[in-house]
This record gives structure tokens, C-alpha cells and sequence, in this order.
């Protein structure tokens, strides 16, 4: 009797042009159950597409709600997370210069330290790095721009001066690819070019290079 009546409901519910999913909510009844019950009863066009679209902006209502609950998440994150990580002491702050060095530094030149990246604030670490920890001088320091052959070539060198706060005389001549920088990355990771600050010293990249030396054999070490 119950499963009758569920039937004469869901058909007068129909009537008032409502979908499977409404009804659903009302009655409590699985969808297949409703598809084989009003598949004489079909909603008209005009119906359909005012659905779909109601559907359509719900979707879009609800992904903007996750996108300002994860920006909120996110920003907690970052305040919790620079309370935590700062300041740095002078030990960790030349810690995290080698690590930084160990990953992405430059191993095969003997006599110079170098480092190359497509973000400025990598290279400004590393610059802080060789000032503040290793008392490089900051006019010292050279630049060597990577850059591809459709970039304006003056202006990128400008932007990477402006970015390092490093005068262009500091600048050596760029390399320049021949391929176009919009065939290498679509989404422009590589939009300034790649960027090399380096300084020149034999003793003091063997003092680096045996620092992470120290650094990776004890972990190695360690690695059972």
C-alpha cells in the first residue's frame, strides 16, 4: 500500500514538473525506481534546460565556496606556518642556504658558486645567503641570464635587476635560445628566463662542497 501511494505521489510531483533528484528528496525513493515509474511522464524541453542551468549555477555556487574555504585554510596555514619557521637564527639560516645549494646548485664548477633559477625569490635567498652568511660582497656577485630569442632582451635584463636589486653592470652577457619561450612553457614559468648569480672563489666552494659533503655522508650513512 505504501509503495502505491509513493507511486501517486511521485506522479502528482511529476506533474508540477519537478526532476528524479526532487522527487527523490521528497519521497525517498532510489532514481531507477523513479525512471521506471514516470518514464511515460518526461519533463518538457523548457523544463529541462531550467534545471540543467539552476543545476549549473549550484556548481558554480558551491565551487566558489570551496575555493574561499581553501583560501581561508591556506592562510591560516601560512600565519602558522611563519610563526613556527621564523626568525632564523644565523646557524639555520646557512643551514638552509647549503640545503637549498645541495639541491639546486651548481656541482661541477670548481671554483664558483652558482645557482640558477626561473623564481627571483631563489636567487634573492641565495644572494642573502652570500652576503649575510658567507660576507660576499654584494657588488661581487655575477648574473647570467638564460633567455629565449622572442624576448625583448633589454627589458628582461631591467626586470631581473629591478628583482635582485643588482646593478646591470653586474650582468654578463645573456645566453639567448633560439626557441621561442611560449613553445618551452604554456604557462610561463619561464616568462623572465632563467636566471644564474654566482661568485667566484676556489676555497670557498670547496668549503661549500664539503659542507654538503659532511651533510651526505652522514645521512648516507645512516640510510639502514
Amino acid at each position: 500500500m505504501a509503495r502505491l501511494e509513493d507511486h501517486e505521489k511521485a506522479l502528482a510531483l511529476r506533474k508540477q514538473e519537478m526532476s528524479y533528484s526532487q522527487i527523490k528528496k521528497i519521497l525517498g525513493v532510489n532514481k531507477s525506481t523513479l525512471s521506471y515509474w514516470l518514464r511515460n511522464y518526461p519533463l518538457p524541453k523548457e523544463r529541462i534546460k531550467e534545471l540543467r542551468d539552476c543545476n549549473e549555477r549550484r556548481i558554480e555556487r558551491f565551487r566558489e565556496t570551496m575555493r574561499k574555504k581553501k583560501e581561508k585554510r591556506l592562510k591560516e596555514s601560512y600565519k602558522k606556518q611563519k610563526k613556527i619557521i621564523f626568525p632564523l637564527n644565523k646557524r639555520e639560516f646557512y643551514l638552509a642556504g647549503l640545503f637549498l645549494y645541495w639541491g639546486e646548485g651548481s656541482k661541477a664548477a670548481v671554483a664558483k658558486l652558482s645557482i640558477s633559477n626561473t623564481d627571483p625569490s631563489v636567487i634573492n635567498f641565495f644572494i642573502k645567503w652570500l652576503t649575510k652568511c658567507l660576507k660576499i660582497p654584494r657588488n661581487k656577485i655575477k648574473i647570467h641570464l638564460h633567455l629565449y630569442g622572442d624576448m625583448n632582451i633589454n627589458k628582461e635584463i631591467k626586470y631581473w635587476s629591478k628583482e635582485l636589486n643588482i646593478s646591470t653592470k653586474q650582468f654578463t652577457k645573456p645566453y639567448i635560445k633560439k626557441s621561442s619561450k611560449k613553445r618551452i612553457n604554456h604557462k610561463g614559468s619561464f616568462g623572465h628566463g632563467t636566471c644564474n648569480a654566482g661568485i667566484g672563489g676556489a676555497r670557498l666552494t670547496e668549503k661549500i662542497h664539503m659542507s654538503i659533503k659532511a651533510i651526505s655522508d652522514k645521512y648516507y650513512k645512516m640510510r639502514a
